[in-house]
């Protein structure tokens, strides 16, 4: 194959990033925005040695599997790399794409119990973060176009709830009306970088945080009003000053324009307190199934010592903490821990603690300290554990691990970790918190070998 040149072929499988796989001339050849069961013309973009990139020019047969695009941005926005296939084979493939993860990474081999869907494939995100750029003479916001920094301007994600796009209209009103300059990524300049918004959906609370490059903005009190008037339910606002040149896109100061600073949710029966810095699942009504799921495979007694690591605001260990003897949360992020231990006190929870230090660290201090906890429950970043972390864990030697993951193939190497020291995946299933997305989330319950 040459690049530029037009074959025929036909789709077989899918990447696990969401693009389409076919064979041409014994090489793999990846197609995005394509399904199984598609043939189509492609034209060749990039050649290696054993694999090629194409793009679709023309579908000859549609797959089976195929759906409707509703979004107009989907072919230029990275985000929803699967918004053309129905549902239930997107949901088939990703819980395909855990298992051979697991086996191919892992070695592993197991019982897999049912994917869990997502009980909402639409509008389920409760937050969003907005690069706010000029484009055309005029402030926009939306997405940056995959790979690259390029504005792509959508106010209305069909992932979000419909209000964010209210809130958009409200920002680009407010920057129009009283000249305020959008961030210029190459010249440092221009004062708005990101409109980010969290919603509590129990509880119907709004969090509007603006990061800006500099120290204030003008006519805040415009600013106000604007925002209060798009927003359903009572609101917080918050500027995040960011003056750094840097992709983070939050800065590490907050100033408070309206509210308390942070809004409250409900998951799993706790009250959780959401700040710009916590995380919390993006996937509500999904992330309550997800941790049912963690809490079966967990099955907590009233004597038991759960060590929840990676705990964020505390959420999930809360959310047993009325099974259990004693939780302990550990998290690396103040502004979390500080969020987790005012979940518990406003929540009467007072089997529960929690430590703001790194997880491997704090897992060794716990180990030295002679605390094994009964069970273990694992929720790590996409990059996974951390190999001290690990090891330490071993040393613990709990009754029960539940490893939770955004990344299967972290999930799978780290199994492998804890496979050799003694334990074995006993059950497994995926959940999909990120529908139309390729991502999704599996739990993992891992127990100790049985002696020989």
């Amino acid at each position: 194959m040459r690049k530029n040149q037009v074959i025929e072929a036909t789709v077989d499988a899918m990447s696990h990033e969401g693009a389409g796989i076919a064979r041409h001339e014994g090489m793999a050849v990846f197609i995005p925005r394509t399904a199984i069961g598609d043939r189509l013309r492609a034209r060749v973009v990039k050649v290696q040695k054993s694999y090629a990139f194409a793009i679709p020019e023309e579908l000859l047969e549609p797959s089976p599997h195929r759906v409707e695009n509703d979004c107009p941005a989907f072919r230029r926005c990275g985000g929803c790399s699967l918004r053309h296939i129905g549902y239930e084979h997107e949901l088939a493939l990703k819980e395909d794409w855990v298992r051979q993860n697991l086996r191919r990474i892992g070695g592993i081999e197991t019982a897999w119990d049912p994917p869990i869907p997502s009980p909402r494939p639409a509008r389920y995100r409760n937050k969003a973060q907005y690069p706010v750029r000029e484009v055309d003479g005029e402030p926009r916001v939306g997405f940056f176009a995959e790979r690259t920094h390029d504005l792509i301007p959508v106010e209305d994600c069909l992932l979000q709830p419909a209000f964010f796009r209210d809130i958009c209209g409200a920002l680009l009103r407010y920057m129009k009306e009283c000249g305020v300059s959008a961030y210029d990524e190459s010249a440092h300049t221009g004062l708005v970088r990101h409109l980010y918004i969290r919603w509590g959906e129990r509880t119907g609370q709004v969090m509007v945080c603006l990061v800006i490059a500099g120290e204030a903005v003008p006519q805040p009190d415009r600013l106000l009003a604007l925002l209060v008037a798009a927003c359903p339910g009572p609101a917080t606002v918050v500027l995040s000053h960011n003056l750094r040149r840097t992709n983070v896109i939050t800065g590490d100061r907050e100033t408070v324009l309206l509210g308390e600073g942070r809004i409250w949710d409900e998951l799993c029966g706790v009250r959780v307190p959401i700040s710009p810095q916590s995380f919390y699942q993006v996937n509500r009504d999904a992330a309550e199934l997800l941790y049912r799921a963690a809490a079966e495979y967990a099955t907590l007694g009233s004597g038991d010592v759960l060590l929840d690591l990676y705990c964020g605001a505390g959420t999930i260990g809360l959310s047993m903490a009325h099974l259990a003897k004693e939780v302990i949360g550990v998290e690396i992020v103040e502004r979390a821990v500080e969020d987790a231990v005012e979940a518990a006190r406003r929540g009467g929870i007072t089997n529960a603690r929690f430590l703001c230090a790194d997880a491997a660290a704090a897992a060794r201090e716990l180990a030295e300290q002679g605390i094994r906890p009964d069970i273990l429950l694992l929720d790590p970043p996409r990059k996974g554990a951390e190999a001290p972390l690990l090891e330490t864990v071993l040393e613990m030697a709990p009754g029960r691990l539940v490893y939770i993951s955004c990344n299967s193939a972290t999930l799978a190497r780290d199994c492998k970790v804890l496979a050799a020291g003694g334990y074995r995946v006993t059950r497994g299933r995926a959940v999909d918190l990120f529908p139309r997305t390729a991502h999704v989330e599996a739990v993992c319950l891992l127990e100790p070998r049985p002696c020989e």
